[in-house]
């Protein structure tokens, strides 16, 4: 085993998937989104509703392929780069990632197309089942690939059979110790990914109009943009902290290791402070510039003052994950989580006070929570499998055994050089033309299609030519149809 290729390859799988992971935390949610939008659109008839369908859809259409393209090399890197891992848990995952494709990408894949380009040639009550198809696609998506990490997390249904792992108990398998919770955790947290990512875009929207005078149209359709995505906000953000701490509760449980990381707990004791914040040294294996509250970490992470914590000095020092990055990105998702709550529930005293689309200081601060979302999911996805390490399976599968012993550093040097020069080059224009949608906003004098809404008549064939000679005079009638 070459350590410098086994830094590469992990190098290499953590630039791909924390790309990758980017925009199915926001697809996610905002397929569930369009669903909303439609069903006000039925259930009303308001007209506002049909365009802020037809403006996301087109944010979700352009996320959704910058997701899949992103997400296609993951895969090829199981038998490049990580053979020993494809190996060890193959009868175990492998189902589990087909059962996603067939199961769940291909319903999205079926379904988005009538989605996207169907309300002509589909009636309404048809297009709204294809809407709620994609949306439930996402969520299938996110179903399985959760299903295969948490059985990473905490491996269960299984037997060990000539070195490697084979299913005994697929029930067990797919609902492991670890995944109901991780499950509502990571799709709440999609949720509000959305949610803010539509409360922030609304919130420039609104702000540009007080400068440019926007059509009233556009204004009304950010306000209500803004007005339900900050009630989702308010409403899920308490639940999503909740369902942390329920999390918290879990890898106490299920991987103590993990949790005397993220806490850079070094000795085993009850009572445990609560860090605020400190620079953990792990070649010394204490923290330094530590500022911490007294058993406040045994109230909250064993909801007992006398609490015992567990400490990474029981653990052999090649057994513990990395504490300085688990630490710093644990807390970061949190600040953010609570950053959050704040912003929901400012929405709702400012909604009670009547004043929520006209505070300059509010809707400024939607706008630059607009990556919140994102970023929670990131640093949280980094907590949770830098703090697995050094398995890859937990207590199974050591990284060093997982790596390809062939493939050699120059080689995943190369690779890894080309994925970040073609993701910047792709993704660069992908993402540059999707702010650029969201920059521009729904255009209030677009045309609605669909055939429950009046259309301009179209022109014969027989008469495309005629007229060509030059504009009609004044007054003068155009060709009969």
């Amino acid at each position: 085993m070459d350590p410098d290729a086994l830094l590469l390859a992990r190098i290499q799988f953590g630039f791909t998937i924390a790309f990758h992971i980017i925009f199915p935390s926001f697809t996610i949610g905002l397929a569930s989104w369009l669903v909303v939008l439609e069903a006000q659109w039925l259930r009303t008839r308001n007209l506002l509703y049909r365009k802020l369908f037809q403006f996301w859809a087109k944010v979700f259409a352009v996320s959704f392929g910058l997701g899949v393209v992103s997400g296609i090399v993951m895969s090829y890197q199981f038998g490049t780069n990580w053979s020993g891992y494809a190996e060890f848990t193959g009868n175990v995952l492998g189902p589990l990632i087909a059962y996603e494709v067939i199961t769940s990408f291909f319903l999205e894949a079926a379904f988005l197309g009538i989605m996207l380009f169907g309300w002509e040639k589909v009636g309404n009550r048809l297009h709204f089942l294809a809407t709620i198809m994609v949306a439930l696609g996402t969520l299938g998506s996110s179903f399985w690939i959760t299903t295969a990490n948490s059985w990473m997390q905490t491996p269960a249904g299984y037997a060990i059979e000539n070195g490697v792992a084979v299913p005994v108990d697929w029930w067990r398998i797919v609902f492991s110790p670890s995944f109901p919770n991780r499950y509502m955790h990571l799709i709440t947290g999609m949720y509000l990914t959305t949610a803010f990512a539509i409360a922030g875009m609304s919130a420039y929207m609104l702000l540009r109009a007080r400068r440019q005078g926007d059509a009233p149209e556009r204004i009304e359709g950010a306000r209500r943009s803004l007005s339900m995505a900050l009630w989702f906000a308010a409403i899920f953000a308490p639940i999503q902290i909740g369902l942390g701490d329920l999390q918290g509760l879990a890898v106490l449980d299920q991987q103590p290791t993990k949790l005397a990381a993220i806490e850079a707990n070094w000795e085993t004791q009850r009572g445990v402070p609560l860090i605020l914040f400190a620079w953990p040294d792990q070649e010394a294996q204490e923290n330094r510039f530590e500022i911490a509250i007294p058993r406040l970490g045994s109230v909250i992470l064993a909801h007992d003052p006398n609490g015992e914590i567990p400490g990474l000095r029981d653990v052999p020092r090649d057994r513990q994950p990395p504490v300085l990055p688990v630490f710093f990105s644990f807390r970061i998702m949190v600040g953010l989580g609570f950053l959050m709550l704040g912003v929901g529930v400012w929405s709702l005293w400012l909604r009670w006070r009547g004043r929520l689309f006209d505070r300059p200081a509010f809707l400024w601060t939607c706008f630059a929570m607009t990556p919140a979302g994102v970023a929670a999911v990131v640093f949280g996805w980094f907590t949770a499998e830098i703090g697995r390490q050094p398995w890859l399976v937990y207590g199974l599968l050591h990284r060093d055994d997982a790596v390809s012993p062939t493939v050699e550093a120059p080689t995943i040097l190369a690779s890894l050089v080309a994925f970040v020069v073609v993701y910047a080059v792709i993704f660069g224009f992908g993402t540059y033309y999707l702010f650029k949608l969201l920059r521009r906003g729904p255009d209030p004098h677009e045309e609605i299609e669909g055939e429950n809404v009046a259309r301009k008549p179209k022109r014969p064939l027989s008469t495309l030519g005629e007229g060509l000679e030059g504009p009609l005079p004044r007054g003068a009638s155009p060709p009969a149809e």
